[in-house]
């Protein structure tokens, strides 16, 4: 019972966060917002567990707070400054009467949700774990497997940082580094890194049956927000077909051969 009032409770925060935030929006004019506090949102809820825990995870906790609050720098340095994101302009064009209400809930509300669902197999660890629950085996492999993602976090978004600040690269399609493996290394990344967080949490009692937290970060990332709404935006460049031909979507594996293939 003591777990479900937590649960609710960070659930309460996750939402409280989120209504800030979208006050913030309105005076701003920028739903686009959101997408900064996705990471920090996450790092938040570890935080916050940690602190009520009776025995905390430290280790859990420095895993989310990185991933989280790079995520957070990363995107506030690419997006401030750049007006709201296409998507958010998009939906305020088609509701310009009542997008303020209706972001509420359909943007900063949902999302919301679902950091708190996502977060679930870090919060239900925190909540439950006992003094010398830590299974070593079980820390190293989610720490490897998230330092894979964040691996390709990272590098991912700085190579196709520097890429986009090289104007000779305009209209060109980036197909260097990890983005020669997979066209999408940040979401690999990200899905990894959650997969690693949930496996390092996983001997505490009862996170087995948050499993379905990491499924739906996965999920989202391959048929949501992530790689179907960047590739539709993308599938214009001209020669992003080709690219599409050679290059893994997700799981990250050499190009196929093919006549022509390019950096352009």
């Amino acid at each position: 019972m003591e777990l479900t009032w937590n649960l609710a409770g960070f659930l309460g925060i996750a939402w409280t966060a989120m209504f800030a935030l979208w006050l913030l929006s309105l005076r701003l004019n920028d739903a686009s917002i959101v997408d900064i506090w996705w990471g920090p949102g996450f790092a938040l809820l570890a935080l916050a567990a940690h602190a009520i825990s009776p025995h905390p995870d430290g280790i859990l906790t420095v895993l989310v707070c990185l991933w989280g609050l790079r995520l957070g720098v990363y995107l506030g340095w690419r997006n401030i400054g750049h007006g709201e994101d296409r998507r958010y302009a998009a939906m305020r064009r088609r509701r310009p009467d009542r997008f303020a209400l209706w972001s509420l809930f359909a943007v900063f509300g949902l999302q919301g949700f679902l950091q708190w669902f996502v977060a679930l197999p870090v919060l239900v660890a925190q909540g439950l774990r006992g003094p010398g629950e830590a299974s070593s085996f079980f820390v190293l492999v989610g720490v490897v497997v998230f330092s894979v993602g964040l691996f390709f976090e990272a590098v991912g978004d700085w190579q196709l940082a520097r890429f986009k600040a090289d104007p000779r690269n305009e209209g060109r399609v980036m197909d260097r580094g990890l983005w020669r493996y997979t066209r999408h290394p940040n979401y690999f990344g990200d899905a990894c890194a959650w997969w690693g967080i949930f496996l390092v949490a996983l001997p505490n009692p009862g996170v087995i049956f948050t499993i379905l937290s990491p499924i739906a970060m996965t999920w989202l990332l391959l048929r949501v927000s992530g790689v179907p709404m960047l590739e539709r935006s993308l599938s214009r460049k001209p020669d992003y077909a080709a690219y599409c031909e050679r290059t893994s979507a997700f799981l990250p594996q050499p190009p196929k051969p093919t006549a022509g293939a390019g950096s352009d």
